[in-house]
């Protein structure tokens, strides 16, 4: 998946991207709204990790997903 398949679909991912990680808010993902460099952003944040680790979760969440 692209980063612009990403964004068109982020209203049905959201869900998923909640369930796999809990710690991000509703407000969190209206706020990345599908950016890739946003959501690895907030999981940064949120978990304490580094970038390095935030992006692979984030192509293995957009590897599992659609």
């Amino acid at each position: 998946m692209n980063t612009e398949q990403l964004k068109g679909n982020w209203k049905q991912l959201k869900g998923q991207a909640k369930e796999q990680w809990g710690k991000l808010t509703d407000d969190d993902l209206t706020q990345v709204n599908g950016q890739r460099d946003q959501l690895v952003g907030k999981l940064q944040e949120k978990y304490g990790i580094a970038k390095e680790e935030a992006q692979k979760q984030v192509k293995e969440f957009e590897g599992g997903c659609c």
